[in-house]
């Protein structure tokens, strides 16, 4: 007889199998680790043979790390024993899950929605793309890290690479492509494809603003940089979402990145009304005329640089065209 469904899906959202799910069923426990005759069989060398387990008893879902080697992580934080919502991103070894809602027609099945695959899908994460398949009642997956952003923010996948102290090259696919680097969890530069020359923090922090596109953790790099950055990448997140908070709120005047902006003809407000630094900015707009040009010369932050081409906008200094 089937049980009755939890509610619950487990949704994978890094790998290369990302939206496959697991349903949870009501007062069970579900067995996570790299054993063969587990309920969830995650095939990799990070995931200990009983990883952490996850129990639906009462109406409410726990998850608990197991003893393993690597430790069981939610939203960032690594845990002994939590209580999970909905939502929640759960990381172990190298497989990014989500709590979520069950939709109507899953209608709490017992099965994995997962598809059959041929024999030749156990093999090992060296020797093929990431798969999976059931097998001993239970779901073998491997692969790495990777998936959307839209469905892990840059800030939470950074908190949880901080947290479990990951090392590599975070690539990420946007409007732009973005490099960055990884040692033991802390963030030590940044660089963008469209402006490989500007300072690794205006490089990251513009990196924070993207949405959408596509993550994947690539094997650590032994390059030497001129310039690390040297704060925590919790510092580094804070200041970010800072800067985009504040760039936010200077309202709707805020120039696109591609924009082209020019200096009024004939300038009507006299220029001794400008501060040294709006000087300095209405030069950059003389010089440099595309905006992103503009954030990239600049000496000051991005917002700061902002801050000031919106004031120069809005008393009729400059013009955007």
């Amino acid at each position: 007889m089937k049980r009755p469904g939890s509610g619950y899906v487990l949704k994978f959202i890094s790998g290369k199998y990302q939206g496959g799910e697991f349903p949870l069923e009501l007062d069970t426990e579900l067995i996570i680790g790299r054993s063969s005759d587990l309920d969830m069989v995650l095939v990799e060398d990070m995931v200990s043979r009983q990883h952490s387990r996850i129990t639906t008893h009462g109406g409410e879902l726990y998850i608990e790390d197991l003893g393993s080697t690597n430790g069981t992580f939610v939203n960032g934080e690594k845990v002994s024993k939590k209580r999970l919502k909905e939502g929640d991103r759960i990381l172990v070894g190298t497989s990014i899950i989500k709590l979520v809602a069950a939709s109507d027609e899953d209608g709490g099945g017992t099965s994995p929605n997962i598809r059959d695959l041929p024999d030749n899908a156990y093999q090992t994460p060296q020797s093929m793309p990431a798969v999976a398949s059931t097998r001993h009642g239970g779901t073998t997956i491997t692969g790495s890290i990777s998936g959307l952003i839209d469905e892990v923010p840059l800030p939470d996948l950074l908190q949880l690479f901080s947290t479990s102290k990951k090392s590599g090259v975070l690539v990420i696919n946007s409007q732009h492509n973005a490099e960055l680097f990884l040692r033991d969890g802390r963030l030590v530069y940044c660089r963008t494809s469209n402006s490989p020359d500007i300072s690794p923090y205006k490089a990251f922090y513009r990196t924070l603003s993207w949405v959408s596109g596509t993550f994947s953790l690539e094997q650590p790099s032994a390059q030497i940089f001129p310039e690390e950055m040297e704060a925590s990448t919790e510092a580094l997140l804070m200041e970010g979402m800072r800067q985009l908070d504040e760039i936010a709120n200077l309202g709707p005047s805020v120039p696109a990145l591609g924009q082209t902006l020019s200096i009024k003809k004939p300038l009507v407000p006299p220029l001794r009304a400008l501060t040294p630094e709006l000087l300095d900015t209405m030069q950059l707009v003389h010089n440099c005329v595309h905006v992103e040009v503009v954030l990239n010369t600049s000496l000051a932050s991005d917002f700061e640089t902002f801050q000031d081409l919106v004031y120069l906008l809005q008393n009729d200094y400059i013009q955007a065209s």
